[in-house]
């Protein structure tokens, strides 16, 4: 192996070992956020008209990447899991204001806040489970 090559892995592998254990994590993204910002809450939360237009919104800006399920597509995650479930409202409002590089999320601060909120909104109603049908006993 030529020692320029060399010299180059050796360097990755300590780069990467070298970078705080939360910053190889999926949600690493958390520790970043403010108490200020995650203190936030969804001022537009549990309103049927804002999932809506959140749905409209996430079809128009996020489905490209995360798939029209939310499920992922390739190496994009999931809006389903947990990194996203178990994320406050204050948290996803900071991922869509200012992205995060590392997975190459960009950052939707051109949007206006209410439409962040929107879309919050719409990934929460994702979250919900649907309800257990039940069929009428026969007669």
């Amino acid at each position: 192996m030529r020692p320029a090559l060399r010299l180059l892995l050796l360097t990755l592998i300590f780069t990467a070992a070298a970078l705080p254990s939360h910053a190889q994590s999926k949600d690493h993204w958390k520790h970043d956020v403010s108490a200020t910002d995650r203190a936030r809450t969804n001022p537009l939360a549990g309103q049927p008209a804002a999932a809506e237009a959140g749905a409209k919104l996430y079809s128009e800006h996020c489905s490209r990447c995360h798939g029209d399920d939310a499920n992922g597509r390739g190496k994009k995650p999931t809006l389903r899991g947990t990194d996203v479930t178990s994320a406050i409202d204050g948290e996803l409002f900071w991922i869509l204001k200012n992205g995060e590089l590392i997975h190459s999320m960009p950052a939707w601060s051109q949007l206006p806040e209410v439409q962040r909120w929107q879309l919050i909104t719409y990934l929460r109603s994702l979250q919900v489970p649907a309800a257990p049908t039940t069929s009428a006993p026969p007669q």
